[in-house]
């Protein structure tokens, strides 16, 4: 008999920028990989919202998707505190299904562990059954929750696909299983279901872009070596296609054409590549309307597919390229070229003036939904002049190396014991790959006094950047960030970083022994 997998979750806030704002094409991506695992998919509670949960109001809808019969079904549209009401009785259903042991994982989707998954998820945590998934606070307050979490990262730079190979994966591993990834078209003849206008999201077409930016600094750093020195003409290289890159994956996104849209893209980019990754952007989002109407209008009329795919591709590349070669282009460069001016005029005014207060807002920004909707796009223009970036650097120091410190400390000295064992997988994350800060929210969030510390720390660590003069990025290794630094600065971000570290850890380490000697004493 094949598994039973439950997929539970909702369209969350950096989710919903990449895939999440279309949950039926998500979840069927799902339904592919684990039909080739001879896994089945037999329950869903997955609540779709209209707009980011990052920046949510009173007025946002939802709809509840479920399963029945085999087949995706949704709710009608309501408010989303409603929605959340009807889920709840969803859980519950869930919860005793897993208990009578119906269920033998789930997969988890920017999920509510202290809300509506809240039975399911402690359900799956005293029946041990495997768990994976996506979102970075969901499964830190999963584990926090003594559930088995097999496979999980943050959101960032994960695709339907991606994230739905690495579930299945990670289950076909677990229970033994044979699993090779298949690639499921999403185009069939027809454009996607959807508003185009919903599809053009800014910083969800540059996070999808950020293996090519972090692909150039590893280039630069690694011309810095003598015996590596030519690669500088590659770094050459690589900053001139990194408006194509965007335009590529704007237009495929907008269109919803796959292939088709991604020649509409490139073919763009390549037009309007002087106006840098701003420029590239635009013409790519203009590329991939026009794939999608002129796609439509041969549809409507019989078109035959070849020709239609080459009217949409080819007349959508020339035109967006022309108009963002010269229309697109000279605006976009001056407005790349004005945040970076601004940027080096606060660091040339007070360079640890400027590192301090970027250090001390970065978390409430990401904590607040802000930090992929503007600090990421500011890193990724610093990165295209240089190959690094002041804000990056402050992301890896105050960001990432502290999460680091306060996770070591509730590993070695925690206010209770289980707390070492949910804190043991952010911290070696954050080390290795330098992403999941969210692993800290936990401690954060339970503790005013870790949350202050890390304030502290964070702010402490940003003046220490500026002062320093250090320029970097993140989401990559620890060991490897010093290396990504602005020429002769790599000692100094190592010292930021190992500051940030040590203070995170200190005044967590503090925190936590006076807050275990209150427990004791009540």
């Amino acid at each position: 008999m094949n598994k039973q997998v439950a997929i539970i979750g909702s369209s969350g806030g950096n989710l919903y920028n990449q895939g999440g704002n279309n949950p039926r094409l998500m979840i069927k991506e799902i339904f592919s990989q684990a039909q080739s695992a001879g896994i089945d998919i037999s329950y869903i509670q997955f609540i779709g919202a209209t707009s980011s949960m990052d920046n949510i109001s009173k007025g946002t809808n939802a709809k509840l998707y479920t399963l029945e019969n085999g087949e995706i079904t949704e709710s009608g549209e309501s408010p989303l505190n409603e929605i959340n009401e009807i889920a709840k009785a969803s859980d519950k259903q869930l919860a005793d299904k897993i208990t009578n042991g119906e269920i033998d994982a789930m997969m988890l989707l920017s999920c509510d562990p202290k809300g509506v998954n809240n039975l399911a998820i402690t359900a799956a945590a005293a029946k041990k059954i495997p768990l994976v998934g996506t979102g970075g606070t969901s499964i830190a307050n999963t584990q926090s929750l003594g559930g088995k979490v097999i496979s999980a990262s943050g959101t960032t730079g994960t695709t339907n696909r991606t994230r739905a190979v690495a579930f299945v994966s990670a289950l076909a591993k677990e229970w033994k299983l044979k699993y090779m990834p298949v690639i499921a078209s999403s185009s069939s003849g027809s454009v996607q279901e959807g508003s185009i206008w919903k599809r053009i999201n800014f910083r969800g077409i540059m996070m999808a872009a950020m293996p090519g930016f972090i692909s150039m600094a590893l280039v630069l750093a690694l011309s810095k070596i003598p015996a590596f020195a030519g690669l500088s003409t590659v770094f050459d290289t690589l900053i001139g296609i990194l408006p194509v890159v965007l335009a590529a994956i704007a237009a495929k996104q907008v269109s919803g054409m796959d292939e088709v849209g991604l020649v509409a893209g490139i073919i763009a980019g390549i037009l309007a590549k002087d106006g840098g990754i701003i420029g590239g952007m635009i013409a790519g989002i203009l590329a991939g309307i026009l794939t999608y109407y002129i796609s439509s209008f041969c549809f409507k009329h019989k078109v035959p597919g070849t020709t239609a795919n080459i009217a949409s591709g080819g007349i959508s590349g020339l035109t967006a390229g022309l108009t963002g070669m010269y229309l697109i282009a000279p605006a976009a460069l001056w407005f790349g070229n004005s945040v970076r001016w601004l940027i080096d005029l606060a660091l040339n005014y007070s360079p640890i003036l400027a590192g301090a207060v970027a250090g001390l807002l970065i978390w409430p920004a990401i904590i607040g939904g802000v930090y992929h909707a503007a600090i990421l796009p500011i890193i990724l223009l610093e990165m295209e002049k240089d190959g690094f970036s002041f804000l990056g650097a402050i992301d890896m120091t105050c960001l990432v190396m502290v999460s680091a410190g306060i996770t070591l400390a509730n590993v070695l000295f925690p206010k209770q014991k289980s707390e070492s064992a949910v804190a043991l997988p952010g911290f070696i994350i954050n080390i290795a790959f330098g992403t999941f800060v969210e692993a800290s929210y936990p401690f954060m969030f339970s503790s005013k006094k870790v949350f202050g510390g890390a304030l502290a720390a964070s702010t402490i660590a940003g003046a220490m950047v500026g002062w320093m003069g250090v320029k970097g990025t993140a989401y990559v290794p620890a060991v490897v960030a010093p290396m990504l630094a602005n020429p002769d600065k790599g000692i100094f971000f190592l010292l930021c970083m190992l500051s940030a570290t040590g203070l995170a850890f200190l005044l967590t380490t503090i925190a936590n022994q006076q807050d275990k000697h209150k427990l004791k004493k009540d």
